[in-house]
């Protein structure tokens, strides 16, 4: 495909992951009144999508390896739409259990997908750039998505939610079967239990793969991980409504969005790993700050996603350079490496979130556990650093 194909395709897969977490966390304090339940209850309807958005990449990059890129994207798109269905004539608090577990294992194949269509046609900066020019794309969807669901619920109820992931799921379905072409040679072979035991061995080996995983955990990962408490925080907290919060939200996406188009339009001027070393100067930085507000200054909007806005920042500049070097060496077996990546990245904001539902305070959870992830992709890029020294 070309590269603009490729840039357009593959941050719309990759968006439906976020999507779905952005347009839902405006509901959630709703859900909790709606079901009459407990907001630990619909915190674990986040932790699960998680679940089933890390442990199924495991499955879907080799499926995508396996019987094709088109083949894993249409079939896994398919079980998405079933579960965002089940959730919308949910009946009891358990049907949004189910749906949400059922969306996220659909919605793993985005990332997956995503990452080794690009893998499979090009390296490098042209690689990085892609990766960046999809960041910017990927942005505009999470960046809308809490303002849309704010919306979405103030004028039709907490089905409108799930009635907008319905749809996105059937314009990626429509998108897949026309403009999705087959960027690398099936091999069912790749299935055999015998074959993906050494895949996943040969990739698990590689510490600077491992390495650039941690980055992403802890950085992208944070961004997953504080959407279990940032609605219970500027709603419950900071007081305010959830089309407010919607809004508010702006604030972390388009940070994002200023972030990537920063480093595009200096790209050349920061070669290698200068790109993610001056990213995490910003993600680490903003969990600093992060962890010092929660306890040196009352709760306000601004007290909260100052901080978030800054290490989403940063965050921006670290994910092309340190998606591509990772998935360097496995040209190969790229869906497996894409898929591996995505599940230590994903498992890293599952971990993170329930640790910070665990918590039970938001505003201790949000200031303890999101700048500690911060702070250890900061400790993962020393590792990849020296690992890229040796190698």
């Amino acid at each position: 495909m070309s590269e603009r194909r490729t840039t357009v395709i593959g941050a719309l897969l990759t968006a439906i992951g976020p999507i779905s977490m952005a347009i839902y966390t405006p509901a959630m304090p709703e859900l909790v009144r709606a079901f009459d339940t407990t907001e630990a209850a619909i915190k674990m309807s986040l932790s699960l999508y998680f679940a089933g958005f890390a442990l199924a990449q495991l499955v879907a990059g080799p499926v995508s390896d396996a019987f094709g890129r088109k083949t894993a994207s249409l079939s896994f798109l398919i079980i998405y739409l079933a579960g965002s269905l089940i959730s919308v004539v949910a009946p009891t608090v358990e049907w949004i259990l189910v749906g949400r577990l059922i969306q996220g294992i659909g919605a793993s194949v985005g990332i997956t997908v995503s990452r080794a269509i690009v893998r499979d046609q090009f390296t490098g900066a042209k690689a990085a750039g892609i990766m960046n020019t999809m960041g910017i794309i990927l942005a505009i969807g999470p960046a809308a998505g809490p303002t849309i669901g704010g919306l979405a619920l103030a004028a039709f109820g907490w089905t409108s939610i799930f009635f907008l992931m319905v749809g996105f799921g059937a314009i990626l379905v429509f998108l897949s079967i026309v403009f999705l072409k087959e960027t690398t040679v099936p091999d069912r072979s790749r299935l055999q239990p015998a074959r993906l035991l050494q895949a996943y061995a040969e990739i698990v080996v590689l510490p600077r793969f491992l390495c650039t995983s941690l980055i992403l955990g802890g950085s992208v990962g944070a961004l997953y991980a504080q959407a279990a408490v940032l609605p219970f925080i500027l709603i419950d907290e900071v007081g305010l409504t959830p089309t407010e919060y919607g809004m508010g939200m702006l604030m972390q996406s388009g940070f994002f969005l200023i972030g990537s188009v920063s480093l595009r339009l200096i790209s050349k001027w920061l070669p290698g790993a200068k790109a993610p070393a001056v990213g995490l100067v910003f993600s680490g930085g903003g969990g600093i700050i992060m962890a010092l507000s929660i306890y040196l200054l009352p709760p306000s909007f601004l007290s909260i996603m100052g901080p978030v806005a800054i290490c989403t920042f940063g965050t921006a500049f670290v994910t092309p350079y340190i998606i591509t070097a990772g998935l360097a060496p496995f040209p190969h077996i790229a869906g497996s490496a894409s898929a591996l990546m995505g599940f230590i990245q994903m498992g890293a904001g599952f971990v993170g979130g329930v640790a910070a539902a665990s918590i039970g305070l938001p505003l201790h959870a949000f200031g303890t556990v999101i700048p500690t992830m911060h702070i250890l992709a900061v400790l993962g890029f020393f590792g990849f650093l020296a690992t890229s020294r040796r190698a």
